[in-house]
């Protein structure tokens, strides 16, 4: 679907509606005088591309999810095998990923890549999905175990009270948002920090975990393969517990237009990041059975916390911390690409056109982020980390699948196209055909969790039609959009808000309003 141009400008406000780099488009061609072009600036360099898949994808899932990837294998060598797989995979997604962020320029990640591909409906399902329950459940679950690892130390002799931590969660969120509200530049430099700190953290663990192998510490390993077998029923759940730990390796292409020299340094940025992660997720595992056994580690709700207390001593109390960092970093990476998502989509028509707004000064897309806020914050104080990890992985893993095959049709129905990094075909095929079995097996093993997500993807279709096609309107609608319009006509405001969506544009707009005052 295509969008009215927005005409209107002004010069000092606080916010231009984006196009395909965030400007404003000028009906005779070019800038009027003296008015000022804003965009989203290209400063993601390697390094902080880097940061942001590192920094994404090390969060709360290699924490939270060696529990769950042992409970449904059934064993220690089973599970590490579904560790190494779900690596493998995550780097062939990853790959296909490449191919396609290079030869479409357009940040959006899969939303743009479904839209190019299937059309406007698939795409709009897509986005409507993520917004409702994809990314909310997912910044959810990481702020969580942002807020769960944050309160450890303090209680260390007693459980967490369950409102404490989401309390301390909320606070996160808020900290996470203002953030990437008010600077990219400030955003991508944390992000980088506590990348670092992922590391660190990361190498508290594996060390130890190294020095008790060559002390000879390998009796949990001994019959590895013995325990309860690995069920059809188990082995979609434990892939999506490991699949879930590997997720954000796509998060760089959600902003694909802020990259520096994209063609050269998408490839490099993922190439890298997944070789460290793999290697660092494998070692991890390894290293907590050198000290957990696996009745231990399935009773354990924090699982680097019960292997730091066994071999650090008091330092064990500097791990949950550091993990709390990473959880925080994982959660600044997420708001800051998705919010990217949300940009495009409404830039593409299929969201409230006030979300393709930039703030004037500080170059970010503020209400995409700030959109985020209620939903997830509703997530936070109902269900836990598992039902809420179930929930979303249908949903998230039918879409990226669907994308990684459009790169299929894309390589036959437009053989010419410009494709400075290409992957064997295997590669994509592979990865769409396990992301397809792992959705189908699920409707079986969890069908619950799973058909709820099937149900709450399929609203999106009679939404896309009662919010995008359909024009006849009632004129409380529209008289309430012009409202809006006149109350928004100031210097902090400029937006042309009649065309569509017009109850979601209302809600934003009370939301700003909010936010101004």
């Amino acid at each position: 679907m295509t969008r009215k141009p927005a005409v209107a400008t002004i010069p000092n406000g606080g916010y231009l509606q984006g196009t395909v780099k965030g400007r404003l488009p000028s009906p005779v061609g070019k800038e009027p005088p003296g008015q000022e072009t804003v965009m989203l600036k290209e400063k993601i360099t390697l390094l902080r591309g880097i940061s942001i898949i590192i920094g994404t994808i090390i969060g709360s899932g290699i924490f939270i999810s060696p529990k769950g990837v042992l409970q449904n294998t059934g064993s220690v060598g089973m599970s590490l095998i579904v560790w190494t797989a779900c690596g493998v995979l995550s780097l062939f997604g990853a790959m296909s990923y490449a191919e396609l962020g290079t030869s479409i320029r357009k940040s959006g990640g899969h939303y743009t890549y479904i839209l190019e591909v299937y059309g406007p409906l698939p795409a709009f399902v897509r986005v409507w999905v993520e917004l409702l329950i994809i990314r909310p459940a997912g910044t959810a679950v990481i702020s969580l175990a942002f807020g769960h690892y944050f309160l450890e130390p303090f209680f260390i002799h007693c459980e967490i009270p369950k409102l404490a931590i989401q309390l301390i969660t909320a606070v996160g969120l808020t900290a996470v948002m203002v953030l990437n509200s008010m600077s990219v530049s400030w955003s991508a430099r944390i992000q980088i920090f506590l990348t670092f700190c992922k590391l660190i953290a990361i190498l508290i663990i594996i060390v130890p975990g190294v020095m008790q192998l060559i002390k000879g510490q390998t009796q949990h390993f001994k019959d590895a393969f013995s325990g309860r077998d690995a069920s059809i029923m188990g082995l979609p759940l434990a892939f999506y517990y490991g699949m879930y730990a590997y997720a954000g390796w796509f998060y760089l292409n959600f902003v694909t237009e802020e990259v520096e020299n994209p063609e050269k340094n998408i490839p490099l940025a993922i190439g890298i990041s997944m070789a460290i992660v793999t290697i660092s997720y494998v070692l991890m595992n390894v290293a907590y059975f050198t000290t957990i056994s696996a009745e231990e580690l399935l009773l354990s709700n924090a699982v680097a916390v019960t292997f730091a207390e066994r071999l650090l001593g008091n330092f064990s109390l500097a791990v949950p911390i550091c993990i709390a960092l990473t959880c925080f970093g994982s959660m600044n990476g997420g708001v800051f690409a998705v919010s990217r998502l949300f940009y495009v989509a409404s830039r593409e028509g299929h969201l409230p056109e006030i979300l393709s707004m930039i703030h004037v000064r500080k170059h970010t897309p503020l209400p995409a982020v700030i959109v985020l806020y209620p939903l997830t914050m509703v997530m936070l104080f109902s269900g836990d980390l598992y039902s809420l990890l179930n929930f979303l992985s249908f949903a998230r893993w039918f879409f990226i699948g669907l994308a990684v095959a459009g790169l299929i049709y894309l390589r036959y129905k437009r053989p010419d196209m410009h494709r400075p990094f290409k992957v064997p075909l295997f590669i994509p095929a592979l990865f769409s055909f396990t992301c397809f079995f792992m959705v189908a097996l699920s409707l079986y093993s969890d069908p619950f969790s799973t058909g709820i997500g099937f149900i709450l993807t399929l609203t999106g279709v009679p939404a896309y039609y009662l919010f995008i096609i359909w024009d006849k309107k009632p004129k409380w609608f529209r008289r309430l959009s012009d409202e809006a319009n006149e109350i928004l006509g100031d210097e902090m405001f400029c937006s042309i808000i009649h065309y569509k969506f017009d109850t979601g544009n209302f809600i934003l707009i009370l939301l700003l309003i909010l936010l101004r005052n």
